[in-house]
């Protein structure tokens, strides 16, 4: 299964915007699942978080940032009950969202639900956004893997309460979104260092995932290759590992990249959104 651009009306107001979402090409062999990424195209944000930035903490316009949030709902054309939000640490802590909306958005860096109409979002810039569905179960979860959270288990965190909710490991599938790729993820040998110290820890091979710099002392990391190692190791098969094999920074102009915004110093940038529906 392949992931391709998508466009969805939305009306903002009375206007008819469009929304490019990243949607699954064969999304009807997951009946009532919507699994999607957000680029950075089609709101109201301006600045560094031109236009459709979904973030509240990145020193936006908190009504832009509703008109956003509000036109990724309409977008989908599906009754949704709720967004559930998170607050991100790039942690392991898995939660479960249910038919009523957080008070405040937990500290947590993945969720699950077997809610319909509750939309689980994960926010990223460079990070990578993994969704999962079972669609026999009809249980789905989202999570924030950065390197932290890939390193230290958020995908196993994520799985395991799939599971312990009744989802079965050969049957849920796994999306990963756009996040920044080895070709652009430099990274020091004290980053190599801290993979070392876990790999006693650790049922893969993480140094395959890292490849020498022409200039002395620099590496690049693979981040969405390392991710789906984990989730190969886990249990998942590789034909349901669906990757959209979108870098952030190298298309910083339809995603949003700290990474880039850092280096030309516009740095806070916007986020985008990896979303999962039950319809």
């Amino acid at each position: 299964m392949k992931i391709k651009s998508h466009s969805m009306p939305a009306k903002a107001g009375e206007t008819q915007e469009t929304i490019p979402l990243l949607v699954t090409e064969n999304h009807e062999t997951l009946p009532g699942i919507i699994p999607f990424f957000s680029t950075r195209h089609g709101g109201v944000s301006q600045g560094n978080c031109t236009s459709l930035n979904l973030g509240q903490q990145v020193q936006d316009d908190p009504q832009a940032v509703a008109i956003n949030r509000q036109r990724i709902v309409e977008a989908l054309g599906e009754k949704i009950h709720w967004s559930s939000f998170l607050h991100q640490v790039h942690g392991t802590t898995t939660v479960t969202a249910d038919a009523h909306p957080w008070p405040r958005p937990p500290e947590a860096d993945a969720q699950i639900t077997r809610q319909s109409g509750v939309l689980l979002a994960i926010l990223t810039a460079d990070c990578a956004p993994l969704l999962f569905a079972d669609p026999q179960e009809r249980i789905i979860g989202a999570a924030h893997a950065g390197w932290r959270g890939a390193l230290y288990g958020v995908v196993e965190s994520c799985l395991n309460e799939m599971v312990a909710a009744g989802a079965y490991v050969n049957q849920i599938h796994a999306f990963l979104g756009p996040c920044i790729h080895a070709a652009s993820y430099e990274v020091d040998p004290p980053f190599y260092n801290t993979f070392a110290a876990q790999a006693e820890k650790m049922r893969t091979d993480y140094k395959k995932f890292f490849s020498k710099q022409n200039n002395i002392g620099k590496l690049r990391f693979d981040l969405p290759g390392y991710l789906r190692e984990r989730l190969e190791t886990y249990g998942l098969s590789k034909e349901r590992i669906h990757d959209a094999k979108q870098c952030t920074y190298s298309r910083n102009s339809d995603f949003f990249s700290h990474r880039y915004a850092t280096q030309r110093n516009t740095a806070p940038c916007g986020r985008q959104m990896g979303g999962i529906l039950l319809v």
